[in-house]
C-alpha cells in the first residue's frame, strides 16, 4: 500500500540559539504584557516561600506557650493574596499567548499569499496550511507560559535554595547532590522530546495534504472508487502523527515524573540526615520542619522549570517549521502604491509585449521551457498561441505576469522589461484567465469583483450581459449573492469559465491573457465570447493560447511554438500556406485533410493540453 511522504520542504531544524532568537521576535512586541504576568507569577511565589519560614515561627511559638492567632492570620492573608495575583497574571498570560498567536498567523497568511509560484508548487499546499493552524497552536504555551514558567521557576527555586541554606547549609547540600542526579537523568530527555514533536508535526502535515488532495478531486475519487485507498493513505500519517505523538508523551512522562522523584529522594535523605542532626541537637525540631517545608516547596518552581524546557522542546519544532516559511522566496510588495486595476490608472491605450531571446526553465537541472523565443504583440488585435504540448504556450502568459522570472532574455511589456513594474502595477494593468478557470468559495458577487473590488452594479450588470450570465443569475434563489459552493462546485464547468471571463473583463485591462478560456464552453456560447472577445480586442491587447480552430482563424496574428521556439508568425492564411506544423495542427481540429497542403492524416492537437 502507497503511503503519503513526508513533504519534501528541504528544511533543517533551528539552533537552540535560532529558536529562541525567533521566539524573541513573537513575545518582543507582547513584553510588558510578559513581564506583568512574570511579576504577578513571581509575587505568588514569594507568597509560598514566605509560609514555611511562618510556619517555623509558629512552631516556635507554640514550643514557647506564646499566641499564633497573629500568625494564622497572616498566613492566611497570605495564601488568598497570592493566589488572586496569580489568577490575574494567568489571565494576562493567556491573552498574550492568544495575541502571540494571532500575530503569527496574521504573518504566515501573508507570507504564504505572497509566495513565489515556484515555492507553491514545489510545496503541498496541506502542509503549508498546516504551519498556520497546528504549528502555530504550539507555538501559543512557548510564547508566554514557557517563557514565564522558566523565570519565575528559576527565581523561585533560587530564593528557596537561598532559605534554606539560611536554615541549614549540611541539609541544602544533601538536597542539591539528589536534585543534580536526577537533573542530570532529564537533561538527556529533553531532546527526545523535541524530535518526537517535530516528527508528530510532519505527519500533521502529512494528513492536510492528504486531505487536500483527496478534497481536490472529490468526484473522481468517489468515480474511481477511491475512497478506501485515500483514506488509507490518510490514516497512515495519522497513525504516524499519533505514534510520534505517544513518544513524545512517553518522555513528558518521565521529564514530568522526574521533580517529584527528586523531591521524594530527597526528603528521605534530609529525614535521615536531619533526623541525626535533631537528635544531637545541633538544630531545633522547627528548623527540621521549617526545611522539609522548603523541600516540598521545590516542587513547584522545579516542575515549572521541567514543563518549560519540554514546552521549549515542543515549541522549537513548530518554530523551525514556521521560520522556515518566513525564509521561503516571495515577491516584493509595494505597501506604500495603491493601484487601480485596468483603466482607472488612466493609462491610455492597450499594452504591447515582446519577447526578446526569452529563456526558461522551472529550475536547475530541469530542460528549457522556452529556447531563446522572440515575437511582438504591437497592441489592440487578438494574438493566438498555437502549438503541440509542451511547446511553451502557457509558460508565456506565466513569464508576463511574473509568476516567474526569465532565465535568459527579457520580457517587455510598454517597451519595459517586466522585472521594472512593480508588481501591483503590472498586474493592474493585466486581466488573466487560466485554463481551470478556478472560481473561489463564496458568493457569485465576490467572484466577479475579486479583482476589480471598486465596481459599480451598472458595471457588473454590464459584463454579465456581455458572457450571457444575466440568465444564470435569474435563475440563482439569491441572484448574485447565492453562494457557488467549494471551488465553484455549484457551476458548471462553462459557467465557471465565463465566471472568469467576466471577472477579467470586470477588471477593464489593457492587457487580456486568454489561456484555453472558452474550451468548456458549448458552441451557442463559445460563439458568443467569442464575439466578446473579438470586440474587446478592439480597445484591448488580447493574447490567446488556443486550441479551437474557430478561434485561431479570427486572430490578427498567430504565433506557432515547438519545443519551446517560436516557429513562425502570421496569419492564419498565410500560416496555412507557410509551416507544415501549423498547416497539420489545423487538420488535426478538424479531423480531415486540408486540401493542398499534402496532409493527409489527423496531427495531434497538443494545443488543447496546458504547456508547462
Amino acid at each position: 500500500m502507497n503511503t503519503a511522504s513526508a513533504p519534501t520542504t528541504d528544511e533543517a531544524s533551528l539552533s537552540a540559539r535560532e529558536t529562541a532568537k525567533a521566539l524573541g521576535a513573537y513575545v518582543r512586541p507582547h513584553r510588558w504584557a510578559v513581564a506583568l504576568g512574570l511579576l504577578c507569577a513571581l509575587v505568588g511565589a514569594a507568597g509560598g516561600l514566605l509560609q514555611p519560614l511562618a510556619t517555623k515561627a509558629l512552631v516556635d511559638r507554640l514550643a514557647s506557650g506564646g499566641t499564633i492567632t497573629g500568625i494564622l492570620i497572616a498566613l492566611t492573608t497570605l495564601v488568598l493574596l497570592g493566589t488572586a495575583v496569580e489568577a490575574f497574571g494567568t489571565y494576562v498570560l493567556e491573552r498574550t499567548a492568544e495575541s502571540v498567536v494571532l500575530a503569527a498567523r496574521r504573518t504566515l497568511v501573508g507570507r504564504l499569499l505572497r509566495l513565489r509560484l515556484a515555492e507553491w508548487e514545489r510545496i503541498p499546499p496541506g502542509d503549508l496550511m498546516s504551519r498556520v493552524t497546528s504549528d502555530t497552536t504550539l507555538l501559543r504555551a512557548v510564547s508566554t507560559q514557557a517563557v514565564v514558567s522558566a523565570a519565575t521557576g528559576a527565581v523561585a527555586f533560587v530564593a528557596a535554595v537561598v532559605m534554606m541554606a539560611y536554615l541549614d547549609v549540611v541539609l541544602l547540600g544533601v538536597t542539591l547532590g539528589v536534585v543534580v542526579l536526577v537533573g542530570g537523568a532529564v537533561a538527556l530527555v529533553m531532546p527526545r522530546i523535541a524530535r518526537a514533536t517535530e516528527r508528530s508535526q510532519a505527519a500533521v502535515g502529512e494528513i492536510s495534504v492528504g486531505l487536500e488532495r483527496a478534497l481536490g478531486a472529490f468526484r473522481t475519487v468517489k468515480a474511481s472508487g477511491a475512497e478506501e485507498r485515500e483514506t488509507a493513505r490518510v490514516e497512515a500519517a495519522a497513525r504516524r502523527a499519533w505514534r510520534h505523538g505517544v513518544k513524545s508523551a512517553k518522555w513528558e512522562a518521565v521529564a514530568g515524573s522526574a521533580d517529584e522523584l527528586a523531591v521524594q529522594l530527597a526528603f528521605l535523605a534530609v529525614l535521615a540526615v536531619g533526623g541525626a542532626r535533631v537528635a544531637s541537637g545541633e538544630i531545633p525540631v522547627s528548623t527540621l520542619i521549617a526545611f522539609l517545608l522548603y523541600l516540598f516547596y521545590l516542587i513547584e518552581p522545579v516542575s515549572r522549570l521541567i514543563d518549560a524546557v519540554s514546552s521549549f522542546q515542543e515549541g522549537a519544532a513548530a518554530i523551525s517549521r514556521i521560520a522556515h516559511v518566513e525564509r521561503l522566496p516571495a515577491e516584493p510588495t509595494d505597501r506604500h502604491k495603491s493601484v487601480l486595476p485596468g483603466r482607472g490608472r488612466g493609462v491610455p491605450g492597450p499594452a504591447s509585449v515582446r519577447f526578446e531571446d526569452v529563456s526558461f526553465r522551472y529550475r536547475a537541472g530541469l530542460p528549457y521551457v522556452h529556447r531563446q523565443a522572440s515575437f511582438e504583440v504591437p497592441g489592440t488585435g487578438m494574438t493566438a498561441f498555437v502549438g503541440p504540448s509542451g511547446a511553451g504556450k502557457s509558460t508565456v502568459f506565466a513569464l508576463i505576469e511574473r509568476f516567474h522570472e526569465a532565465t535568459g532574455g527579457r520580457v517587455l511589456v510598454d517597451g519595459k522589461d517586466v522585472r521594472e513594474w512593480s508588481l501591483p502595477e503590472l498586474r493592474a494593468a493585466i486581466g488573466y484567465v487560466e485554463q481551470d478557470a478556478p472560481v473561489l468559495a463564496g458568493t457569485l458577487r465576490e467572484n466577479l469583483v475579486l479583482a476589480a473590488p471598486g465596481a459599480t452594479d451598472e458595471d457588473i450588470r454590464g459584463v454579465l450581459t456581455r458572457t450571457k450570465l444575466d440568465t444564470l443569475v435569474g435563475r440563482l434563489p439569491h441572484g448574485l449573492d447565492t453562494p457557488v459552493g467549494h471551488r465553484g462546485s455549484k457551476l458548471s464547468g462553462g459557467e465557471r469559465q465565463r465566471v472568469a471571463i467576466a471577472r477579467a473583463l470586470l477588471r477593464r485591462p489593457r492587457l487580456l491573457l486568454l489561456d484555453e478560456a472558452t474550451s468548456q464552453l458549448d458552441a451557442v456560447n463559445e460563439l458568443t465570447l467569442r464575439d466578446v472577445i473579438t470586440d474587446v480586442a478592439r480597445e484591448t491587447t488580447v493574447l490567446v493560447v488556443a486550441h479551437r480552430l474557430s478561434t485561431v482563424t479570427g486572430a490578427d496574428r498567430i504565433v506557432v511554438m515547438d519545443a519551446g521556439r517560436v516557429r513562425a508568425v502570421g496569419t492564419h492564411e498565410e500560416l496555412m500556406d507557410q509551416d507544415r506544423l501549423y498547416a497539420q495542427l489545423a487538420a488535426g481540429q478538424l479531423l480531415a485533410p486540408v486540401a493542398g497542403h499534402g496532409v493527409a492524416h489527423s496531427a495531434p492537437s497538443g494545443i488543447r493540453n496546458r504547456t508547462r
